[in-house]
């Protein structure tokens, strides 16, 4: 984002699924010197991060950016960032939880993610184990690094009935979706995922934070540095909305009956 004396204006750029479209992006945005960058997830923040050491940055979709080293606390970020997380990880608890209530013969849950771009994984476990202990349920860490991986993982914890997924969305998770989706779906495991929008691509469920809220904030900060706050004085915001979709086509086609109970507190319901 750039101010001049008459004028202001925006440029942005979208990475592509190649992680080397980020520097490439980065370097081109950094050359336009910006009065204050806007950097969505946590690659992006990285790589800005080495490029520059003085331009402000707001952040928007990182997971834990105090344990990522990325500020110093939520309350003081110090240096010159500061921004909103993506995630509450005690939502591992709720992910849990959910795939019981749809699926009660559920014994046995894999998590599936990447520990290249999900490395604030562990975060998400102990709320996970202790909902899964409570309800009499194995939790098993299923890393994947390729598609191949991927179908493997699935495949392999589909040989055993009541198996269920659960899905804590990072950027290769996200951009794997589909095949994610379509392995569950031929298996008639359930899936649970943390992003509303998964479900109108035939996930289950999602449950997690309303990003669109999570953006909508951002400006607010955008404003008050260009007026002069500094990054390092402005807390970190935490989420404060989270959504619920089911898609019943789904359920049906692997044979669950959702209960009218949580139909009743979905934000989105897909038939």
């Amino acid at each position: 984002m750039g101010r001049g004396p008459q004028h202001s204006y925006l440029d942005y750029r979208w990475a592509t699924d190649d992680p080397r479209s980020i520097p490439v992006s980065v370097t081109e945005l950094i050359a336009l010197k910006p009065d204050i960058i806007l950097a969505s997830a946590s690659e992006v923040l990285a790589a800005f991060l080495k490029a520059t050491g003085s331009i402000p940055i707001v952040f928007v979709s990182v997971s834990d950016p105090v344990g990522q080293g990325f500020v110093a606390s939520l309350d003081k970020p110090g240096g010159h960032i500061t921004g909103f997380t993506a995630f509450e990880f005690s939502m591992g608890g709720k992910w849990v939880e959910l795939l019981k209530e749809i699926a009660p013969p559920i014994q046995r849950v894999a998590i599936v993610f990447n520990p290249k771009t999900a490395p604030y994984f562990p975060l998400f476990v102990r709320s996970i184990e202790a909902a899964a202990a409570a309800l009499h349920v194995e939790a098993v860490a299923a890393p994947v690094h390729d598609l191949t991986e991927i179908e493997s993982v699935i495949t392999a914890f589909a040989r055993e009935p009541n198996q269920g997924l659960i899905c804590p969305s990072d950027s290769y998770t996200s951009t794997y979706r589909k095949p994610i989706i379509a392995l569950a779906a031929r298996y008639s495991i359930p899936a649970v995922f943390s992003w509303r929008e998964f479900v109108a691509d035939g996930a289950l469920v999602g449950y997690g934070i309303d990003r669109v809220d999570m953006y909508r904030r951002s400006p607010a900060y955008v404003d008050r540095i260009l007026k002069g706050a500094k990054p390092a004085d402005l807390p970190v915001q935490q989420p404060t909305k989270f959504e619920l979709a089911i898609n019943l086509k789904t359920a049906k086609a692997i044979g669950l009956e959702v209960p009218p109970r949580l139909l009743a507190r979905a934000d989105e319901v897909i038939e």
